[in-house]
């Protein structure tokens, strides 16, 4: 294995364009974060502040600022890479980091909508404008919840408990009313704030829920070999489905409709082409989990 290789979450769910560009990217990053004695967490911080930099030079026109802005939205990316790979390579792991990797990326987007926007209204576009980017970011905040969602809910039953980050919104609830806003405020905020995503993604998540329910009870966190094999079987088609409802093909997009100066069909390609096929993943996934069931009913307790 190489070393770049020895800091992926898990080989199954990378993308092409991680594993020979972000990763590489990212670990060279990584590298120096640690060499600097900079913590993931950090890092993240970093990746927030270049990408919303990035996303403000979007508001103008011109080219020189909009490919600026590419460039610095490819480094937040490469640093949100090397945020995961560097919590890996040194163990520094936290239910704090992931959350804030999550907002990291909302933040960056925020500034992306905002900035496009209001650079369109001020060459005469209409304020309208954002009722479309108001669709799109919900459509993106949706369609990012569930493909991690089930990337997550993949690992865990392929590759275990601890492979995964999967977290309940039940569990996580009970650690927010645990604490106090007076003593605590800010890990009470992004609590709720990961409370909140959870609840999304379990909403949108309906058939895995009741496959984890069937499931969990009769073989608890060591799943036999068997469902983890039919479940591998049955979802490993539609880990690029989970990749192009993430990041990489949204930033594409982002990017070629920028340099060809139409960024209104960067909004029409989340809230058409994007929602589409986010239909398609909860109807599909909707139907492996019924058929795991049957599975799981007909195996019984083997």
């Amino acid at each position: 294995m190489s070393p770049t290789a020895s800091t992926y979450k898990d080989r199954d769910t990378e993308e092409t364009l991680d594993v020979y560009f972000y990763r590489p990217f990212g670990y060279g990053l990584a590298l120096a974060a640690r060499q600097a004695h900079l913590t993931p967490n950090v890092v993240t911080i970093f990746s927030i502040i270049i990408g919303i930099i990035g996303g403000c030079l979007l508001y103008y026109p011109s080219m020189t600022p909009t490919v600026t802005g590419i460039v610095l939205l490819i480094l937040a990316d490469a640093l949100d890479s090397a945020d995961g790979q560097l919590a890996r390579m040194t163990g520094i792991k936290s239910r704090f980091g992931r959350i804030l990797d999550g907002l990291a990326g909302n933040l960056i987007f925020i500034s992306v909508y905002l900035n496009i926007c209001f650079g369109l209204i001020a060459r005469g576009g209409s304020p309208w404008i954002f009722a479309l980017a108001v669709v799109a970011g919900a459509s993106h905040s949706l369609q990012s919840a569930l493909a991690d969602y089930y990337r997550n809910a993949y690992l865990y039953f392929v590759r275990g408990a601890t492979a995964s980050e999967h977290d309940s919104a039940e569990a996580i609830g009970r650690q927010y009313l645990q604490i106090s806003w007076h003593d605590q405020p800010g890990r009470k905020f992004l609590l709720k704030v990961y409370h909140q995503y959870l609840s999304q993604q379990e909403f949108l998540s309906g058939g895995f829920l009741r496959l984890k329910a069937l499931v969990i009870p009769r073989f608890g966190e060591t799943l036999p070999g068997w469902l983890r094999e039919a479940y591998r079987d049955q979802n490993s088609s539609m880990i690029k489905y989970y990749n192009i409802l993430t990041i990489n093909t949204r930033m594409i997009a982002l990017f070629v409709f920028l340099l060809i100066k139409r960024p209104i069909f960067f909004f029409i390609f989340e809230a058409v082409a994007l929602n589409a096929l986010f239909g398609y993943v909860i109807w599909k996934q909707n139907r492996i989990s019924r058929q795991l069931m049957v599975l799981v009913e007909s195996k019984g307790n083997i």
